[in-house]
Parts: C-alpha cells; structure tokens; sequence
C-alpha cells in the first residue's frame, strides 16, 4: 500500500476537527483552542489568497532550488501570531519563511531580497527599519502588522493583522494544499551568508513535526490515525522557549501541535526571565520544555537553585541545536531528580538526526544515537564508513531531506550529493561512527581550527572550558598564527561574581583535550554574542580575534 503524504495545513485541519477544544496554545492571557487556532489561520490564508498570493507552479515542474510559490516572510518574535502565521500561509499555499529579528537594515534587505518576499507579517516595533528597505524589495506586495506596546502607526499600504483576520472568510481559501507544497527554513547566518533551505512539507512532517510514532522509525499510517492519536495528546504540554525563528523551536511547537498537545510560551517572549519561565512551568503543568544550549539553561539553573521549587510534572528538557555541558546536566538533575534531559543533533538541512539522554547518576556528552537514515560518509564522498572506521567522516542523512538551497544550484549540488545511488544531505558536521553503533559528534566543518596540520573543532573545546564553574558562556574560534598557521582562542564570559584565572581554565580543559588542541589565548568578555536562538554567532568571534 502506498505512503500516504501529509500536508502541515490539513494535519492542522483534522487535528482540529478530533480535539477542538483542546488547548492548542498558551501564552499569558492568551489561550487559543485547536478549533479557535484552527480558524483563525483558516482566516489569514483567506486574507493571503486575497490578496492574490498563493500557488504559482506546481511542484512536478520545477527543479529542486526553485519555488512556484510566492513567500510569507515572518518577522515576529514569538507569540500565536507566529504560528497562526505558518499554518495560515500553509492553507493558502503561500510559503512562509523565518526572519531573524536581529537583522540590521542591509541583514533584512538581503534577507528579503534573496527569498523574493511576496508578503511580510511583522510586529511594529520592527517597522522603522522595515520601512528602510522596502523600496530595495519590490517584490514585496502585502504588509501585514502585528500591534505590540512600540506604538508604531502602520506602515503606508499595511493592514492591521487583526483586523485582517476580522474581515476574512472563517472557512479559508478555495484551494487544495499538497504534500508538495514548501516549508522553507532559513539557515541562521552565523557562519556565512544565510541560505533557504526548501523542504515538502510531508518531508519535513516525517523528519522533525511528528510524523513518526514517539521512539519509532514507523511513518504515521495516514490522517485517520493522526486523528485517532489526537485525544491522548491533551498531557502533552511544551513549553517552547527558543524563538521561532530558530527551526528546533518550530519542530518542538509542530511536533505538540500535530499530535493534539499544546505549545506554551512564557509571558515575556522577547526576553528569557528564568524565574517566569518556571513559574510558567509549574503553573500550565509542562511536561517538556525546549531550550538552546548552555548560555540558556545556565541561568534557568542558577535561578532554581537560587528558588527551588515544585516543577512537576516536568519529565524532559530538550537541547536541540547545542549540546549541554555535563556539569550543567548535573545540576539540574539534583535540582529535579527525575528529569531526562536529551541532546538532540540536526540542522536545517537534516531535520532531527540523532540524540543522547542523561538523567541523574548517567550524565554524559558527546556521543549519540543515530535516528533513521542518519550515517557517516567517508570524506570524499564516496562511500558509507563502518562501524569504527578509522579518521574522520562526514555526519549525512538519508531518506527525507531536503529539496534543495532556494536560488541556488550549485550549492544544493554539492550540500546534496548522491552517493551510491542515494541521495544524502551533508551540511557540514563531522563525525565518527563508533563500534557499537553511536556517532561521536566532532564539530561543524566550517568552523574547525587548523593548527600546525592538525584539525581542532571549536565545539569540543568549547565544551571542555566551559564545563569549569568559574564559566558562564565560551566560544572557541581560530586565529592567524606564524608558527602554526591558526592558533585556539576561547572567548569566555565568567560566571557571575567569579574571576577565573586563564591558566586554570586551561589546565582544566587540558584534562579532556590533547596539548595542540588547548587555546593559546583565553579572551574574558562582559558579552558573547548569540543568534537569538543562542547559537554561536563565528563571525562575531572570529571578529573579536581580529579574523573577521
């Protein structure tokens, strides 16, 4: 019998239809029912499609760097407009596409100007420099603004996204979404010039939304069986705290939603207060929360050893996008004894690849268990490596994956590569698969340090400085070196109320990493600079070593 194919647009549709009166979203006051979720995208896909937007070229025709749908930027920080602003595009067969709101004017111009922007939904405190880049992006037809406490008056030709909703037909456009139809993610940035990355939605469904069964390499049989799981989703609560603009943050929320759960959102989405991010975990009962990496759960530990309190029924915490230090994992499983925590490995280009679990007494990094179609390439190319292979591979994903890099052939050609008559995805990581099946993780290719010919990954030795108590954020970038080509300097933040000495934290990384691998320089900064989804933003540091 044939897979069936899903479209994120109607998933939402029979998800809706199953449970309606379940929570679908949380936020503050805000508190939206899957029906009342469900009809207000139905809304704005009205407004869209009358605006004209919609299908241009179906997908059979149409090469894998290339979109026959006009683009839907959002430019929001989180809130329900977000995803009402994904599934409403979805139902009109508009594609939308994440904006990082910390762009400059000539970061969102390009931004715009290379997804060839048909519309932008946007909160109106980023009016003004919206507004500067307008004329340099005439594609852009349909404004639509988000009222927030800035004040701004709408832009000449905008509409208010509230009022457009009010004065838009409840059941939606006269139009038939397909599994074709794109999810487009734009990559962050924060190593070179970002890239949308073209995904089928029933290809990213199976990837990363919950088109598997929890702990199952099994696809979702077809929409009656994502109808009949939907009422055992009422306990699945998450509380999504990375901004949607980061694709972890949007997998988690579609994830929830798309199996009858609820997306939570602290009151104060523009900042992290840890102290409200708990409070809103024991107060909506959040079975799970999503994070970003040590510099966002740093200070969510610090504030529950500060305050403890009764979180339960919190099981897991998820770190998609960067690992966690050890000895943060630590911590917080003595603060919360019976909490998993989970390591989840992907990117843009892969959806979830693979993950590692600590829980208390079992606290580890570094290593991970492959998901389905995750594996090792050989490092031309070539060949899948085996079970301990000697050197270093490539970290690739079979199956589903992308389509391609929007507007650009030749990048999607070599990110791409068909090796063995299959089609994998190969973004940059590399990695080693281990004898007994796991993968160790080495770091993103773009980012390693080449010393005196040997290769250094910024992330291991970021993991090693950091994990000293005396360090509250670390970032590890190269440096131009006479003698050794490239030299190791780590940028390090100290820990409130601390003064760590530069020789310590080298002596205690020395412990985990061999002498060539060790920083020839440690650099204390007030700030390290982060996407907001708080990744490593390199360039910045590779400017502050003078390599930028």
């Amino acid at each position: 019998m044939a897979e069936t194919e899903f479209n994120l647009g109607r998933i939402n549709e029979v998800v809706a239809a199953a449970v309606p009166d379940h929570e679908a979203l949380v936020w503050g006051d805000v508190r939206l029912t899957f029906a009342q979720l469900a009809e207000r995208s139905r809304r704005l896909a009205s407004f869209l499609a009358g605006r004209g937007l919609g299908l241009r070229q179906e997908r059979s025709g149409l090469a894998g760097h290339q979109s026959g749908q006009d683009h839907l930027a959002l430019y929001l920080y989180n809130g329900n407009e977000y995803l009402e602003g994904m599934l409403g595009a979805f139902k009109a067969r508009v594609a939308p596409f994440n904006v990082n709101y910390r762009y400059v004017r000539e970061e969102l111009e390009y931004l715009l100007h290379d997804a060839g922007t048909a519309a932008v939904i946007y909160h109106a405190t980023f009016a003004p420099v919206l507004a500067e880049v307008l004329d340099a992006v005439p594609t852009v037809k349909v404004l639509i603004q988000v009222a927030d406490a800035s004040g701004y008056p709408l832009l000449e030709g905008a509409v208010d996204y509230e009022e457009a909703l009010a004065g838009s037909d409840p059941s939606g456009p006269d139009v038939e979404p397909s599994p074709d139809d794109l999810y487009i993610l734009y990559t962050g940035g924060t190593t070179g010039m970002p890239k949308g990355v073209l995904w089928r939605q029933h290809d990213i469904f199976v990837a990363a939304m919950g088109g598997r069964g929890m702990g199952s390499a099994e696809v979702v049989a077809g929409y009656e069986a994502l109808a009949e799981r939907a009422p055992n989703g009422a306990f699945l609560r998450f509380l999504v705290l990375p901004p949607l603009m980061h694709g972890a943050a949007q997998w988690v929320s579609f994830t929830a939603l798309n199996s009858g759960g609820t997306v939570v959102m602290p009151p104060d989405t523009r900042r992290m207060d840890a102290d409200e991010v708990w409070d809103t975990v024991s107060a909506e009962r959040t079975l799970a929360m999503s994070v970003v990496g040590d510099a966002m759960v740093r200070p969510l530990v610090d504030a529950l050893e500060a305050r403890p309190r009764e979180v339960a029924p919190l099981a897991s915490i998820v770190s998609g996008g960067a690992p966690l230090n050890p000895s943060l994992k630590e911590r917080l499983t003595e603060l919360v004894p019976t909490l998993v925590i989970a390591d989840a490995v992907g990117s843009s280009e892969t959806g979830a690849q693979m993950s590692h679990v600590s829980s208390r007494g079992s606290v580890s990094s570094g290593r991970f268990t492959p998901g389905p179609g995750t594996k090792v390439l050989d490092e031309a190319l070539e060949r899948l490596l085996e079970p301990g292979h000697e050197g270093i591979g490539w970290l690739a994903q079979e199956g589903y994956v992308p389509l391609g890099y929007l507007g650009d052939q030749d990048k999607t050609a070599r990110t791409f590569p068909v090796v063995g008559g299959v089609r994998y995805a190969v973004p940059g990581d590399r990695a080693r698969l281990l004898e007994d099946g796991q993968i160790e993780l080495l770091g993103r290719d773009s980012v390693t340090i080449n010393s005196g010919g040997e290769k250094i990954f910024a992330e291991e030795v970021e993991r090693a400085i950091g994990s000293h108590p005396d360090v509250a954020d670390v970032v590890v970038v190269g440096r131009a070196s006479p003698r050794w080509g490239q030299e190791v300097v780590a940028l390090v933040r100290p820990a409130a109320g601390s003064t760590p000495d530069a020789g310590a934290l080298i002596e205690h990384a020395s412990g985990g990493l061999a002498r060539f691998k060790l920083p020839k320089e440690v650099i204390f900064l007030d700030h390290i600079e982060r996407s907001p989804s708080g990744k490593a933003d390199y360039r910045w540091a590779a400017a502050q070593v003078g390599t930028g």
